[in-house]
């Protein structure tokens, strides 16, 4: 059973959101054939004061 877990920063509309499953769930389906019952996706939303690179949060730029 594939499992994708993605992470993104919140803010994105609930359309865009699932726009986002549906794709990943169609990619892992056609590339690694399986069943699409059997694909998985879990998208995690992160506050922008959570996420940072290089010691500076994204809410920081």
């Amino acid at each position: 059973m594939p499992l994708i877990d993605v992470s993104v920063v919140e803010g994105r509309t609930q359309e865009t959101l699932r726009l986002l499953i549906h794709e990943l769930h169609a990619a892992a389906v056609r590339v690694l054939d399986d069943s699409p019952a059997a694909v998985r996706v879990i998208v995690r939303e992160v506050p922008a004061t959570h996420w940072a690179a290089g010691d500076v949060t994204i809410a920081e730029r």
